[in-house]
């Protein structure tokens, strides 16, 4: 860290240690398997600080050793939250979603199952469910898992109300099909259609956690953007299990800076961030 952020974070509300930094590390890493370096230091105070506001604590050192104590399950939810980034937009990277278009196009299959495994707040999800029924219309024979370890972010995709101004990916023609546009007092806002809602199923979801609430054979799962934050040892972990979930030649979808060449015994890369099971 440069002396200007050092100096930067001691002058602020609550005293900040390496101490400090370094037990917070640890402990999202134990709990989620991220993996936080040295240039994150003053993202951690700011969010972290908030939870000391929140819970009437003077001091990280106090705030933790409470959290730790305590074990209320709603607080260390509220620090993971805290410390999850959420950057997400309708149809991001894609041609992804090209993809999936192309081999639901080709294949005479007769049911779709599809997991989003860092749904965020929503618009992957959505863009997923969108992307199925331009195919195979709203009445089609497809599910969508969406899971997210933050639950704030599940209550928006849940809702599914999003700002116009947040669409513009999503062409005129798709936006009629399927979103209820806002009037009076939710004027400039459109909602998801039930229609396309109800092929999707939310919950809330820790990629590290030992036991995963699912029991399905998947036909693609997109895990993207996700893997970034976990170190090798977790990264491997996570694919392994991810593989155990997709089908025969199944298809994983992931983010722009992830490469998984070294997974090669799991799956071969078939496009841009593109792999398949073998």
């Amino acid at each position: 860290m440069m002396r200007d952020d050092a100096a930067m974070l001691q002058s602020r509300e609550f005293a900040w240690t390496v101490a400090d930094f370094d037990r917070i590390r640890q402990l999202i890493y134990r709990h989620a398997g991220i993996s936080l370096h040295e240039g994150k230091q003053a993202m951690v105070y700011s969010r972290i600080s908030r939870r000391l506001r929140e819970t009437g604590h003077d001091s990280f050192r106090a705030y933790l050793d409470w959290l730790e104590s305590s074990r209320d399950a709603a607080e260390w939810q509220e620090f993971v939250n805290a410390l999850t980034t959420n950057l997400t937009s309708f149809f991001r990277e894609n041609h992804h979603f090209e993809e999936l278009a192309r081999l639901v196009r080709e294949s005479s299959q007769r049911e779709w199952k599809i997991w989003c495994s860092a749904a965020s707040t929503g618009e992957e999800p959505y863009s997923i469910a969108i992307t199925m029924a331009d195919v195979l219309g709203l009445q089609g024979a497809f599910r969508i898992w969406a899971s997210d370890i933050d639950t704030r972010v599940l209550q928006t995709a849940q809702r599914g109300v999003y700002k116009l101004e947040q669409m513009g990916a999503v062409t005129p023609e798709q936006r009629r099909k399927y979103f209820l546009r806002g009037r009076g007092v939710n004027e400039g806002l459109a909602r998801v259609k039930p229609e396309l809602q109800k092929h999707l199923q939310f919950f809330t979801l820790n990629l590290v956690d030992e036991a995963w609430p699912l029991h399905e054979e998947f036909d693609a799962i997109f895990c993207r953007n996700v893997m970034i934050y976990f170190d090798h040892t977790t990264q491997r972990q996570v694919l392994g299990r991810l593989h155990r979930l997709l089908r025969p030649h199944g298809t994983l979808f992931v983010g722009h800076a992830e490469n998984f060449s070294d997974a090669r015994d799991l799956f071969r890369l078939r496009g841009k961030t593109i792999y398949e099971k073998l």
